[in-house]
């Protein structure tokens, strides 16, 4: 019946399942159509002659492959997956120390955010949040695919988290502001 998944299992990680390199840096519409492919092979109403066992196979193979997707389209989420895989779980939830310097920037960041009125002042926010997450992804990138310096890439995988917040909170406001 899975012939379609010759030497694919559930356990395989993301990249074995998306046959996919093991790498920060992916080409997005690859990963798409390759999610795509996928879902059309275990659609569970392809299996529907097959019976009730098979479509839940299916839905299983289905419910797999979305998690995978949903981790290998997004680069923050791929690059803690990468770290993990390669014994530097990034520990967000029961590490939150961070530099100083960093630190000193999310203050100034968050008073900046707190004093903006208009919503000009808060897309000029989002624009130095926006430089600063390239600039990490970037640093993400060289760090896990180059460098192999998956510690070091959890520093910066950290920072983006508090950033990614940021940016939401910027986004709150600005949707507080528009009618």
């Amino acid at each position: 019946m899975w012939r379609e998944f010759p030497g694919v299992n559930l356990q395989a990680n993301d990249f074995e399942l998306f046959g996919l390199k093991q790498k920060f840096s992916q080409n997005r519409a690859a990963v798409d159509a390759r999610w795509k492919e996928l879902q059309h092979q275990a659609h569970p109403d392809k299996f529907a002659m097959h019976g009730a066992s098979a479509q839940r196979v299916a839905m299983q193979w289905s419910v797999r492959i979305n998690e995978a997707y949903q981790r290998l389209k997004d680069p923050l989420k791929r690059a803690c997956y990468l770290c993990e895989l390669n014994g530097a779980p990034v520990n967000a939830e029961k590490n939150t120390a961070m530099p100083a310097e960093f630190l000193m920037m999310q203050m100034q960041w968050r008073e900046a955010l707190d004093d903006a009125k208009t919503a000009g002042e808060m897309h000029q926010l989002a624009l130095i949040a926006d430089t600063y997450v390239r600039d990490q992804l970037v640093k993400t990138e060289q760090a896990i695919d180059v460098d192999n310096n998956f510690k070091l890439a959890v520093g910066y995988i950290r920072a983006l988290m508090f950033v990614e917040r940021f940016a939401q909170d910027i986004d709150t406001r600005l949707d507080v502001l528009q009618p």
